[in-house]
C-alpha cells in the first residue's frame, strides 16, 4: 500500500481515492456531505462534487490571473518571459482558429485560449503525487479530495454541453431554421422525387440526429477517459511505495516514466478539446447551397 493509506487494503484505497467529495441532499440524513460512495449514490442527481468544482474554478482564477498579469506587463519595449510565453500560446491558438474555422466569430478564438488553458491546467494537475493534498486535507477532517477535474464526467461533460448549446445556437443562427432543419433532414439521403424525399426524412433524421448526439458525449468522454485511465495508473504505481524497498524504487521509477510520458497526454488531450471545439463551430457557420 501506499504511504499515508492505513490499514486499508489496496482495492479500499484505490476506491477512496477515486471518491469525489460529494455534498447533497441525502434521503434519510439530509443536506450534508457524503462519507462514503455509497452515501453519495444515494444523493442522486442533484449533488455536488465540492473537489471538482473547487480546483476546476481555483485552476481557472489561475488562467485569467496568469494572462492579466502578462497583459498588464505587456509594453512596447523589450517583453518579458511571461509576455513572450503568454504571446506564443496565443499565436498558437490563432494560427488554429484561423486554419480550422472558416466563419466569422469573434467568440471563437477567445473560447478556444480559455478551454485549452483551463483544460490544460485541470490536466496538469495530474502530476501532484496522489497522496500529497488528500492527506494534508485529510488532518482537517476532509476525507475525499479529487484534485483532477477533468477526471470527473459531470466537469467534462459541462463543457462538452456548453460547446454543443453553442453550437446549436449558431446553427440556428447562421443557417435558419429551415436551413438547420434540411441538413438534419435532407442528407446523406437526397431524391428529386417528392415521394421519395418524404421517405428518406426520417431515416436521414435518424442517422443525422444520432450523429449530432454524438458529438458532446464523444467530446466529453474521450477527455475524461484519457485523463481518468492516467489518474488510475498514478494510483496503482503508488500502491508500490508500501511494500518494500525493491518494489518502492521499482515505483519511483515507473512514475517519473509515467509522468514524462503523461506531459504529452495532458497537453494533447487539451488540444484535442480545443480542436474539436472550433471544427465544431465551424460546421455551425458552414452553409450549404442546394
Amino acid at each position: 500500500m501506499a504511504s499515508g493509506s492505513g490499514t486499508q487494503t489496496s482495492s479500499e484505497y484505490i476506491k477512496h481515492h477515486l471518491q469525489n467529495l460529494t455534498f447533497g441532499n441525502h434521503p434519510e440524513n439530509g443536506w450534508g456531505i457524503a462519507h462514503s460512495a455509497e452515501e453519495a449514490k444515494e444523493m442522486g442527481f442533484w449533488a455536488i462534487h465540492l473537489d471538482s468544482m473547487f480546483w476546476s474554478i481555483i485552476l481557472g482564477a489561475l488562467f485569467i490571473w496568469i494572462f492579466k498579469r502578462a497583459a498588464d506587463k505587456a509594453t512596447a519595449g523589450e517583453p518579458s518571459k511571461l509576455v513572450n510565453f503568454v504571446e506564443w500560446i496565443i499565436d498558437f491558438i490563432d494560427d488554429n482558429v484561423r486554419s480550422t474555422f472558416t466563419g466569422k466569430n469573434d467568440i471563437v478564438a477567445p473560447m478556444a485560449l480559455t478551454l485549452f488553458c483551463w483544460i490544460f491546467l485541470m490536466n496538469l494537475m495530474d502530476l501532484v503525487p496522489v497522496d500529497l493534498i488528500p492527506m494534508g486535507l485529510a488532518a482537517l477532517g476532509i476525507e475525499y479530495q479529487k484534485v483532477v477535474p477533468t477526471t470527473d464526467p459531470n466537469v467534462t461533460f459541462g463543457m462538452a454541453l456548453g460547446v454543443f448549446f453553442l453550437m446549436i445556437y449558431y446553427s440556428f443562427k447562421i443557417k435558419g431554421v429551415g436551413g438547420f432543419l434540411g441538413e438534419l433532414t435532407l442528407h446523406p439521403f437526397e431524391a428529386k422525387n417528392p415521394i421519395l424525399k418524404l421517405l428518406f426524412i426520417p431515416i436521414n433524421l435518424f442517422l443525422e440526429g444520432v450523429s449530432l448526439i454524438a458529438k458532446p458525449i464523444s467530446h466529453s468522454l474521450r477527455l475524461f477517459g484519457n485523463m481518468y485511465a492516467g489518474e488510475m495508473i498514478f494510483i496503482l504505481i503508488a500502491l508500490m511505495y508500501g511494500s518494500n524497498i525493491i518494489l518502492s524504487m521499482f515505483g519511483g521509477v515507473l512514475q517519473f516514466i509515467w509522468a514524462v510520458f503523461h506531459i504529452l497526454v495532458i497537453t494533447l488531450q487539451a488540444f484535442i478539446f480545443m480542436v474539436l471545439t472550433i471544427v465544431y463551430m465551424d460546421m455551425a457557420h458552414t452553409t450549404h447551397d442546394h
